[in-house]
């Protein structure tokens, strides 16, 4: 028997997304956000609440870079989420280290495998929100975490997935079955 909970949603998996930017001065920012994922085959979409430096960022350079965050860097990336730019350098503090894009005006944070650099081509605000759609321009993978044919494995890369119900990370990892395959079985 199924329980009425609310209005409070659980969509799994959702991604953590570290997003990093620059300000009107280069100085590099990162932020965790879990509101987000792919919303086409060249598109990312982040629901980001006003007021952050990341979205402030946004604004002035229509431009940033997402990483995936991993099992090895689960540290760093809930920090990322944990404290304001506005309160300290968070790129300093945690250690990681810079790279500028040369695709996009977005450092990319070399202690992440695999992060696609995109320009935003649309930012809207809405209800205390700022919803970004952004272009990959460019997808760049270490090695390490890519199959024979080049091919990014999730098996390789560990993912974090939030998990909204117990507010902790999950791991994505394992092949369960082939898309538009498996439902052939029905027809």
């Amino acid at each position: 028997m199924k329980r009425k909970l609310g209005n409070t949603p659980v969509i799994a998996p959702l991604p953590v997304l570290i997003v990093a930017t620059y300000d009107e001065n280069g100085v590099p920012n990162a932020m965790n956000a879990a509101w987000g994922g792919q919303c086409g085959y060249h598109h990312v979409a982040l629901n980001l609440s006003l007021g952050h430096r990341t979205t402030e960022n946004l604004k002035h350079t229509k431009a940033f870079t997402l990483s995936i965050a991993t099992l090895d860097t689960l540290v760093q990336s809930d920090y990322f989420g944990l404290v304001s730019g506005r309160k300290e350098n968070k790129i300093e503090k945690s250690g990681v280290h810079i790279t500028r894009s040369e695709f996009v005006n977005a450092p990319i944070i070399d202690e992440y495998p695999l992060t696609l650099e995109c320009k935003v081509v649309e930012m809207q605000e809405t209800l205390g929100e700022m919803h970004v759609i952004g272009e990959v321009i460019n997808m760049q993978a270490e090695e390490s975490i890519q199959d024979a044919k080049g091919k990014v494995d999730l098996g390789k890369l560990h993912p974090l997935s939030y998990d909204s119900s117990t507010r902790s990370y999950r791991i994505l990892g394992d092949i369960v079955g082939k898309a538009f395959c498996d439902g052939e079985k029905i027809k």
